[in-house]
């Protein structure tokens, strides 16, 4: 099985760097000599770069920050697709250029691009996103071994 690992944001904002962060620490613990069914990458792009980056992979693992309603910074929730489709049922992107990715997964499918059905998303709660660090908050940090770790079972790899 193909799987792709993708940590989105962007690194240099506080807690939007989150997903970056725990793609780097998956990256680390698989080493050099890892199966290369897996590719680990980051990215700080939207619906239609992102299901492009999708193509041909059974399995795509996406770890970013998200603001959860009321849950607290740090939180994580494991998501599929249907679930992100019921957060933002709109299903608005954040760039009025671009399509959200439930929209551009769907078109990629109507297109016949061979895209994966099996889509797993970490999203972690996020405190600061506006101000530039390359460090993110106390609460968020903690989060990214927990998310390391969980993605790494995902990968069937042992991460105790």
């Amino acid at each position: 099985m193909k799987t792709l690992v993708i940590g989105l944001g962007n690194p240099i904002l506080t807690d939007d760097g989150v997903g970056v962060k725990v793609a780097y620490a998956v990256e680390q613990a698989l080493g050099s000599g890892h199966d290369d069914s897996i590719d680990v990458t980051e990215a700080s792009v939207g619906g239609l770069r992102l299901m492009e980056m999708m193509v041909g992979y059974d399995r795509v693992i996406l770890i970013d920050a998200l603001t959860l309603g009321d849950a607290p910074p740090g939180s994580v929730q494991q998501m599929s697709l249907p679930d992100l489709e019921a957060i933002s049922p709109t299903q608005h992107s954040a760039s009025a250029h671009d399509a959200s990715l439930v929209t551009a997964l769907d078109s990629g499918r109507r297109m016949g691009l061979p895209l994966p059905d099996d889509i797993i998303i970490y999203a972690i709660s996020v405190e600061n996103v506006l101000d530039f660090s390359d460090t993110p908050t106390p609460a968020v940090a903690r989060a990214i071994p927990r998310v390391t770790k969980a993605v790494l079972e995902d990968l069937g790899i042992d991460a105790s």
